[in-house]
């Protein structure tokens, strides 16, 4: 079917102007002020901005950890981001130790066909990478999985040792490839856990508190260092403090390709709401961990100079009830993740642009065309544009909403920003042309939702 957007505001990371907007064939065909085209559906979207749909390019559906499995599946987790205005993920696929790669994307890719509602990719996590399976990440890349992820943190579990990290660098500065790394002294936080254990020290808050700044600032200064021996780039995710963020400050004023996102839980929660009585704090019980609240404004000006490229989500729920309650009287049980694909759009806006943090651009800038940019989907994603793909959400600045577990789509039983009013939310969501939703009505499907090969980082940055 083909749609006409009326006299809304286009808004890009590059461009603020007035135009409609012609749909067809799931493509924008036509940019143009007053266009005067036949269409099955006329939206009329005076007084709202037209957008990009978002990329949310770190998300957890349905994955298995901490003797649980997170609690949206692709379904309910894609029409979670539809709500919030993102038209496209990237989810991260779990090797397991003694496998092969191909055996995770063949796992995956049946998680998600059937069921997603939106566009979706995969990253792939590397946890067993012997000689014989360095292949494997050359054929993952010809299938468009063009990005790795590998832990420093997590051991016996997770994490990989750093000739593992500079050996896989090696191997994506060849390919064009991009690693993705979870950094934190995955060695040292063991160290300190075992020793608060032994003291008593069982609470959630002490997830956090064995979890220092400093453990995270040294494994993200220590990655940057492998990558630049390896001559590649490197992309540190959900980085949450000062101390990192220096790092990645310093190697960025050296010229080496270093990039990195923070998430919305490190820019609009701390250590301060990590105060609740009984065991309530473990819904904010996620890796890296909460922090000081002086960081906050150290990662907000990390956003406005460009120090952090992307804000995503790490989104991993599990059910207080039932999951988080594996933790009850050990903090370690506790499965490690929050909720947040749903909202991340709308704190954006309401805390960043409203707030003045950040402007209009730089927001759609940071949750959909550099996203989009950095993994290879641009500009079928991320921008509006003749030939691109039809993700659009039309935004109402003035629509006023409560987060709250009641109202939110994801399957989950609470919300880490509970009772948070903003203002700014999603009117109207378009993917590849298709409305899906509408009046706060879902008019998707399951299984719409299309895998996206994606371009290597060294073909969507030239």
């Amino acid at each position: 079917m083909s749609t006409l957007i009326k006299n809304g505001r286009i808004i890009t990371a590059e461009h603020d102007y007035s135009a409609d907007i012609f749909v067809e064939k799931e493509k924008i065909t036509t940019i143009s002020s007053n266009l005067n085209i036949e269409a099955d559906n006329v939206i009329d979207a005076s007084g709202k901005y037209v957008i990009p749909g978002g990329l949310d390019v770190h998300t957890h559906l349905d994955m298995p950890f901490g003797g649980t499995t997170s609690c949206d599946d692709f379904e309910t987790g894609t029409k979670a981001a539809a709500f919030g205005g993102t038209t496209c993920i990237i989810d991260f696929a779990t090797q397991s130790k003694g496998t092969r790669m191909r055996n995770a994307l063949d796992v995956w890719w049946k998680k998600a066909e059937n069921k997603a509602v939106i566009d979706y990719g995969f990253h792939m996590i590397v946890t067993d990478l012997p000689e014989a399976h360095m292949e494997d990440m050359s054929d993952m890349v010809r299938e468009g999985i063009t990005s790795f992820k590998l832990f420093m943190a997590y051991p016996n579990v997770l994490m990989v040792d750093d000739a593992t990290i500079f050996r896989a660098m090696q191997h994506t500065a060849k390919t064009g490839a991009l690693v993705c790394m979870h950094a934190e002294n995955g060695n040292v936080i063991d160290l300190i856990v075992k020793q608060a254990l032994a003291e008593g020290k069982t609470a959630p808050i002490y997830h956090a508190l064995t979890r220092p700044t400093t453990a995270e600032g040294e494994a993200v200064n220590r990655s940057i260092a492998l990558a630049e021996m390896a001559g590649a780039p490197v992309y540190i995710v959900h980085l949450s403090s000062s101390d990192a963020l220096d790092k990645v400050a310093e190697a960025r004023d050296k010229g080496l390709p270093v990039y990195a996102e923070t998430c919305p839980q490190y820019l609009f929660l701390s250590l301060d709401d990590m105060n609740k009585p009984g065991f309530e704090d473990a819904k904010l019980v996620f890796t890296p961990p909460l922090r000081e609240k002086w960081n906050q404004e150290k990662l907000w000006a990390g956003l406005k100079n460009n120090t952090l490229q992307v804000v995503s989500t790490d989104h991993c729920p599990f059910c207080f009830k039932e999951q988080k309650e594996l933790g009850l009287h050990d903090f370690t049980k506790i499965p490690n993740g929050g909720p947040g694909i749903e909202h991340r759009m709308q704190l954006m806006f309401d805390g960043g642009v409203r707030q003045g943090r950040i402007s209009l651009n730089r927001w759609v800038e940071l949750t959909s065309a550099t996203p989009a940019k950095m993994f290879g989907l641009y500009p079928e994603k991320g921008t509006i544009a003749v030939g691109s793909d039809a993700d659009i959400v039309i935004w109402d600045p003035e629509k006023e909403y409560t987060i709250s577990a009641k109202t939110h789509h994801m399957a989950v039983d609470y919300s880490m920003f509970e009772g948070k009013k903003v203002k700014g939310n999603i009117d109207t969501v378009f993917s590849r042309g298709e409305m899906i939703i509408r009046n706060d009505k879902f008019l998707g499907k399951a299984g719409r939702g299309n895998f996206v090969k994606r371009d290597t980082y060294a073909g969507a940055w030239k």
